[in-house]
């Protein structure tokens, strides 16, 4: 696995699975992405955090955690396969997860969350597909009460 290490973010490169990623922050924010061989390429070790960060920020985010004081802490999941992708990432964790349902949400309305969208959407269809029944009986149906007279 090929690295490139700055301060406060690291960046990889999979040979295997020929995929790039990268994470940055702390304490208080911690991002982790996957990556474009064009973005892995922009990157420098000398860079700071900030530069490392926005230049990262153009990939697809599968992870965010926050504890910036200026809320209660918080952790989104973009992509729950996040931990086999990067099993390397020092994954920060604070506060409470999001629901599925409001991860989606945020991704559709925010644009700096684009890259996540055609992954959420058919992570939703599948969440909303039903579940096939284990017998082939039908449903008992559920007749209204009637009123007595």
């Amino acid at each position: 696995m090929q690295q490139i290490k700055g301060s406060g973010w690291n960046a990889f490169y999979d040979e295997e699975n020929e995929r790039y990623y990268g994470e940055y922050g702390g304490t208080q924010s911690y991002h982790l992405f996957e990556l474009t061989k064009e973005i892995f390429d922009q990157l420098d070790e000398t860079m700071s955090e900030w530069d490392a960060g926005k230049i990262m920020y153009e990939g697809r985010h599968l992870y965010m955690s926050v504890d910036d004081r200026c809320g209660p802490p918080y952790t989104v999941v973009f992509d729950e396969d996040y931990e086999k992708l990067c099993p390397w990432a020092k994954v920060m964790k604070s506060g409470k997860v999001w629901p599925e349902e409001l991860t989606d949400a945020a991704v559709e309305l925010f644009e700096s969350e684009k890259n996540n969208r055609e992954q959420r959407r058919k992570k939703r269809e599948k969440r909303k597909e039903p579940e096939r029944p284990e017998s082939h009986e039908e449903p008992e149906s559920r007749e209204e009460p009637k009123d007595e007279e």
